[in-house]
């Protein structure tokens, strides 16, 4: 998704209003697939001061991912702040600057990767989630399964055995 900023590097203006809908690319990240349910929908302002160019926006969407615990898909709405800078001049003090070649900003890396730092460390599709019997594999919030869970560390097994006896 380019946006053309022409005109604030150009200084005839040094505000831009930004509000645009479309569709994005299915993304990769650490081996999981994540689809895109709705439109990515950008709105901010694009503002200049000196040779500096900031966005302030958000980025609306809903995701389609895979709970942690049962493996199950859910759709996951996305709504988050993002804040950056551009310029087309390299300064050694400031690294959060973007360093632009064109006349055109590419918003779909920026998008990507904040849609990639602001996914949940565990993707869950309820809190309550069950996920699955470590047994069976059954989903157990979909049903329950008659599986003995004798999770004991078996160097433990001694002591189970001493406070049984008790």
């Amino acid at each position: 998704m380019l946006i053309d900023i022409s005109d604030l590097i150009g200084k005839k203006t040094n505000k831009k209003e930004v509000s645009v809908s479309f569709e994005g690319k299915n993304i990769t990240f650490e081996g999981e697939d994540i689809q895109f349910v709705d439109p990515i929908k950008v709105e901010g302002t694009i503002t200049t001061t000196g040779d500096i160019i900031n966005f302030d926006g958000t980025i609306q969407t809903t995701l389609n991912l895979v709970c942690s615990r049962c493996l199950e898909n859910f759709n996951y709405p996305l709504e988050i702040e993002i804040h950056e800078k551009f310029s087309k001049v390299l300064r050694d003090e400031d690294n959060d600057i973007i360093i632009i070649n064109s006349d055109k900003i590419d918003f779909s890396p920026i998008i990507e990767t904040n849609i990639i730092l602001s996914l949940p460390m565990k993707k869950l599709c309820t809190e309550e989630c069950k996920g699955l019997c470590s047994v069976c594999g059954t989903n157990l919030n979909h049903s329950t399964c008659n599986c003995e869970k004798n999770d004991i560390d078996p160097r433990l097994a001694k002591l189970r055995e001493f406070f049984s006896t008790n």
